[in-house]
């Protein structure tokens, strides 16, 4: 009883407005026997009366529970005990409450939502067109100056940190393409500012590090962009540098004065430097290596006659270079080669060629010289150049190969000319085989030449079948 008691205090005041609705009239409460009456708020209440309120919350909470969990899932029950029907919710279910999309107004056709143009992701109703937007004058905001601004995009100018991380990768990504119209598109889309005569150092700087045919694109490189990247008096002002930074370069490339040299010269040559250029050092060079770089420049340009031939400075580089012209260089590097007997200075002219994919040639040629010689040197010379060049990688297995099977197709019209042809070749193959520089499958396909004749006259006409 005393549990009771205590609890009378939470009883709530919507419940106690309920506790005129007890089943029992007025005169039986009075007929029966005295009941304990409770004082809440200055009102004196029945205990059986508040035993019924909490007997009833005590029902709803149950009801709101099992509509809860049994909502959108079969029948449910509603207040009174009744049972629900599949898809009708009950009052006091929270589905009822929360996810009804109807309007709870009671208003609305039960169309969509700012006619279709609300939602996530949604930028308008289907077909809608936005106009450029008009400034309010009335806005708090606006400005007078605002309708005669003009944007421009700004880019700002390289600094020398900059300028170097910037340029050294497309430098070095035209030594692989050659297209000096790339470069200078990309050049323009740049903000150089004073840096512009930085891009011929550059350039030089690093084609000095590189091969002749990359000293050669360099060349063709500011020929191209003098006028539209760079001007005359950048260029000038880059070689100024270039002669004073010599000391410098020459860690890395000890031949770094002859070929500045050669690149003043060839500069001169194409115009975009003024021929009095040199002539404006003289009695005014202390530094020894800049000196020896305007001589050399000098010696050049007296040379070649005002500049007619100076497009040749650098040789013709790589794939540039004809396969006639190709191959007489080869010729003339074999006949070298048989007169000074240096197997290392045939390697280099060879990798100056910077050909790999033309040295099956050198094969087939150094193999036809055996074949066409009469002596003994040539065939030992041969031997030792082939091999050379095999160990040091120089000639890769595919160019060696290719160079032999020339040698195999071509060997019927060669022995026309040379009748031991056959037997010439079968012995240098082999000799190549015992020295590592063929394989066995490359030996095995080299021909001979196989005839039939009679032994003697006593054999009784039997033949004898040998290959020499």
């Amino acid at each position: 009883m005393e549990v009771e008691n205590e609890q009378i205090y939470y009883v709530n005041s919507t419940e106690l407005d309920h506790l005129s609705d007890t089943p029992f009239s007025g005169e039986e409460e009075n007929g029966g026997s005295e009941e304990i009456k409770t004082e809440i708020n200055g009102n004196w209440i029945a205990a059986s009366s508040i035993n019924e309120a909490k007997i009833n919350a005590r029902a709803k909470r149950r009801l709101r529970k099992n509509s809860s969990r049994d909502s959108g899932r079969g029948d449910s029950v509603s207040d009174n005990g009744e049972t629900l029907k599949s898809g009708v919710t009950a009052p006091t279910s929270p589905k009822g409450k929360f996810l009804d999309r109807r309007s709870r107004s009671g208003k609305g056709r039960g169309l969509p939502k700012k006619g279709g143009a609300g939602g996530k992701g949604v930028w308008g109703t289907p077909g809608q067109v936005y106009d450029v937007e008009e400034v309010d004058i009335k806005d708090p905001n606006y400005d007078d100056d605002q309708e005669n601004c003009v944007y421009e995009t700004v880019v700002p100018p390289l600094d020398e940190r900059a300028f170097d991380k910037t340029l050294t990768p497309m430098l070095q990504e035209y030594f692989e393409h050659g297209d000096t119209n790339e470069v200078a598109e990309m050049l323009r889309d740049l903000n150089l500012g004073e840096m512009k005569y930085s891009v011929p150092v550059l350039a030089v700087s690093l084609s000095l590090e590189g091969k002749a045919s990359h000293r050669e694109m360099t060349s063709k490189l500011l020929s191209d962009l003098c006028g539209t990247v760079v001007s005359t008096s950048d260029v000038e002002k880059s070689f100024d540098r270039l002669l004073k930074e010599l000391p410098e370069l020459m860690l890395d490339s000890p031949r770094a004065p002859q070929l500045v040299g050669q690149f003043i010269a060839r500069a001169v040559g194409d115009g975009i430097l003024c021929s009095t250029y040199i002539d404006s050092y003289k009695g005014t060079v202390d530094c020894v290596q800049a000196r020896a770089a305007l001589d050399r420049a000098t010696v050049l340009l007296s040379v070649k006659k005002g500049g007619k031939r100076i497009d040749s400075v650098w040789g013709s580089g790589g794939g540039q270079q004809s396969v006639k012209h190709l191959v007489k260089e080869i010729d003339m590097l074999l006949k070298e080669y048989l007169l000074s007997g240096d197997a290392s200075e045939a390697e280099r002219c060879l990798q100056e060629l910077e050909v790999p994919h033309f040295h099956h040639e050198l094969v087939y040629e150094a193999v036809v010289m055996v074949l066409e010689s009469t002596g003994e040197t040539t065939f030992k010379m041969m031997l030792d150049l082939l091999k050379s060049l095999w160990t040091s990688t120089v000639i890769t297995l595919d160019q060696m190969k290719r160079g032999y099977e020339r040698v195999y197709r071509e060997i019927p019209d060669i022995n026309l000319d040379v009748p031991h042809s056959y037997s010439v070749l079968e012995r240098f193959v082999e000799e190549c085989f015992q020295a590592g520089i063929i394989s066995k499958p490359l030996r095995d396909l080299c021909p001979s030449r196989g005839r039939k004749r009679f032994v003697s006259e006593g054999d009784g006409g039997r033949l004898k079948l040998e290959s020499y």
